[in-house]
């Protein structure tokens, strides 16, 4: 059977036709659909692959309807920032929940500074974009932190980490004088590690010995608080 070609009536325009239904969001969620996709850019390429523009294609709509929820890239940035410390501290979170319910109190604490440090070091290898989208730029997580930065206990990598040195202290296993400042210090050493792993001389060494430097790096720790 030949082909039938039906043509628009004369009346009807067809310069500009409707656009095609989006399937990429459902309505009222162009925030969320545009948050996914900076996330899955910075993923894929780190802080710089965030881009606004590139964020409104993958979510289906044209670049203006983005600016109703991100005033700019930075916007959309500090957004995918956010959720990348949060997506840390759930790492910590799994980490800790692996610790043991029983016990001494000075046991269970040191288990905790491990478990944090542990859950930073493995987000660093496993969502290397996420990581250096969340702690490779100019914010700060200490002061009046953003809920958006905590992870399902509601707490950031900085609370978790404050809060194991914390339960050091009240265990009798750190002296309440060597308290102050005792976070930047675990903090900047096992951040440390973490980019000689993925960006430094470390970067392609074979994960197994990594995982053993790594504990040794935890023990360095423990015993330098």
């Amino acid at each position: 059977m030949d082909s039938v070609h039906i043509l628009p009536p004369m009346n009807v325009t067809t310069r500009n036709p409707p656009p095609a239904a989006r399937s990429t969001y459902r309505h009222g969620d162009l925030r969320r659909a545009l948050l996914d996709a900076g996330i899955e850019l910075a993923r894929q390429g780190g802080p710089d692959a965030v881009v606004l523009r590139e964020a409104t294609r993958r979510a289906g709509v044209a670049p203006n309807a983005a600016y109703r929820h991100f005033a700019n890239r930075d916007d959309l940035l500090g957004a995918v920032r956010a959720a990348a410390v949060a997506a840390a501290a759930r790492f910590m979170e799994m980490e800790l929940a692996r610790v043991p319910a029983t016990g001494t109190a000075t046991a269970q604490a040191h288990a905790k500074v491990r478990a944090v440090g542990a859950g930073y070091l493995r987000f660093a290898h496993a969502e290397t974009g996420l990581f250096r989208t969340a702690f490779g730029g100019r914010f700060t997580v200490q002061h009046d932190p953003d809920p958006a930065m905590g992870g399902t206990t509601g707490l950031n990598p900085f609370q978790h980490l404050g809060a194991a040195l914390d339960d050091l202290v009240a265990a009798g296993a750190l002296p309440p004088a060597r308290r102050p400042g005792a976070e930047y210090l675990a903090w900047s050493t096992v951040h440390g590690m973490a980019l000689l792993a993925i960006d430094g001389p470390l970067r392609g060494t074979p994960q197994q010995l990594l995982d053993m430097v790594g504990q040794r790096l935890l023990d360095m720790v423990e015993r330098g608080l």
